[in-house]
């Protein structure tokens, strides 16, 4: 009953998962003569139970919270004696309150580590889309997690672990949904890759890939009859292939006990699958070009969700014993239709294909405008450089000459304007006439030649222009001679 307390935790949690712990099934089995001290010895043994990842964004938080709430033996045994309705409408979430000192407290660090990451996945996001500069709402960010009660992010109390059971739930019944698209996404896109390369090819090359293509199509389809999923038929073959036993003495409960390998009196999600591996291998194969090994999980998952919808009436994803014997009863188990597989079903239909070359042709094109975009502001930044790399050049020059100046001790020409000449440092005459006096006019003296030194003789006559009003230039005197 342990074994079967834990699955039903795993349900309310996680649905898919299947709790195996050896230590209870060997406190099942132990016989009355043994030493009760020997019969506590598996319990010392802490193994963790072997699971399944949810492929949940909080399923880390979802394992730690089971597995301090399995420590707590109160809690069990109320898991115990709680059906499955009432662990899905929240009742067990109410014995939280009961559950020892030690164990909530620890759920109290696991909510808060779980609220940190959290906040920290939305400042990531919000960095990645370029908000460094905008505030953060975390409270109303937060309301789009719906595990965990983010109005109080300190301690763990009995809605959070409602809200826990309610969303895993939720959340892992849209499993296989969500699983089915992506399978739907990768058939387009190896449709859409197909057609794509048959565009490259010229005409004669197209017709032999094309008659390539419906080989292989053809070769993939000529399989052995697959059986119906569940069908009696269908577990003979494994009774008889598998296990090595005569199809004569098939028995149901027999054949149950053999494949629940972990002996929880529970079919599992994985436990079913393994069933139908014999089915799967007379499709596909690894070695044959023809086979698509992805196509073979998506296989064997209709074919376990397809036993799971005929077989599992309380609808918690486990298969028990009593469900098990009931099924084998009824007709469809004994006259079962035929199955048909993957290539006799498509997964997609020509509008939703259609739909999907237009979005990749607008994501294609969305793609060509943000490249061409990069583009500019690469050539732009590029002849940005080419300019800084000038300047960068002509002021090394300008410095290499200040420097060979500097170094010959020369003294740069001072800058003039227009057409002055500068004058000389030390001139012999310099005539500086005064502010408001006449300037000297310099001409030559016709009686240069009588001068003993044979000197060009100046002689300085005042600007007629220059003299004040009414004055009356004056011949200049012959013994006035410089």
């Amino acid at each position: 009953m342990g074994s079967r307390n834990q699955i039903k935790m795993c349900w309310a949690f996680t649905i898919s998962w299947v709790v195996m712990l050896l230590q209870l099934m060997c406190v099942e089995a132990v016989p009355i003569s043994i030493d009760k001290t020997k019969v506590k010895e598996p319990e010392q043994v802490e193994t963790p139970p072997a699971s399944v990842d949810t492929g949940l964004h909080y399923d880390r938080y979802l394992r730690e919270v089971i597995d301090f709430l399995e420590k707590d033996q109160h809690f069990r045994e109320k898991l115990h004696n709680t059906d499955m309705e009432d662990i899905k409408q929240g009742k067990l979430a109410k014995e939280l309150d009961f559950v020892s000192h030690n164990v909530r407290t620890k759920l109290d660090e696991l909510k808060r580590q779980e609220v940190n990451r959290l906040r920290t996945l939305i400042k990531a996001k919000q960095d990645i889309e370029g908000g460094n500069d905008i505030a953060v709402d975390h409270q109303a960010l937060l309301k789009q997690f719906e595990h965990l009660n983010h109005m109080n992010p300190h301690t763990f109390e009995v809605e959070d672990l409602d809200r826990l059971i309610k969303s895993a739930t939720k959340d892992l019944e849209n499993y296989d949904k969500e699983r089915h698209e992506e399978f739907k996404k990768y058939e387009m896109m190896k449709e859409h890759e197909r057609r794509e390369h048959l565009k490259t090819l010229n005409e004669e090359d197209r017709k032999k890939e094309e008659e390539h293509y419906e080989e292989m199509k053809k070769k993939h389809a000529d399989h052995p009859k697959v059986n119906h999923p569940g069908s009696q038929n269908q577990l003979k073959e494994v009774w008889e292939e598998a296990d090595g036993l005569d199809p004569d003495d098939f028995d149901p409960k027999t054949f149950f006990n053999i494949h629940d390998t972990n002996g929880d009196s529970f079919f599992d999600e994985q436990e079913l699958e393994a069933l139908f591996t014999k089915e799967l291998e007379k499709i596909y194969d690894p070695a044959n070009e023809e086979d698509d090994m992805v196509e073979m999980e998506e296989e064997r998952l209709r074919m376990r969700e397809h036993v799971m919808n005929e077989v599992d009436t309380d609808k918690d994803r486990l298969v028990s014993l009593d469900e098990f014997l009931v099924a084998t009863k009824k007709k469809e188990f004994l006259e079962p239709d035929s199955w048909e597989t993957l290539e006799q079903n498509q997964a997609y239909t020509d509008e939703e294909m259609r739909e999907f070359e237009e979005h990749l042709a607008q994501q294609e094109k969305d793609l060509n405008q943000k490249a061409d975009d990069l583009q500019k502001q690469r050539d732009e930044l590029e002849r940005q450089q080419e300019q800084l790399n000038a300047q960068k050049q002509e002021l090394q020059q300008a410095v290499e000459h200040m420097e060979r100046l500097k170094s010959q001790k020369i003294e740069p020409p001072p800058e003039v304007e227009g057409n002055a000449i500068p004058v000389p440092e030390n001139p012999v005459h310099q005539v500086q006439p005064e502010e408001h006096q006449p300037v000297a006019q310099v001409a030559p003296v016709a009686a240069e030649a009588q001068l003993p030194n044979q000197d060009a003789a100046l002689h300085v006559v005042p600007q007629t222009n220059d003299l004040p009003p009414g004055h009356q230039e004056t011949p200049p005197d012959q013994n006035n001679v410089l």
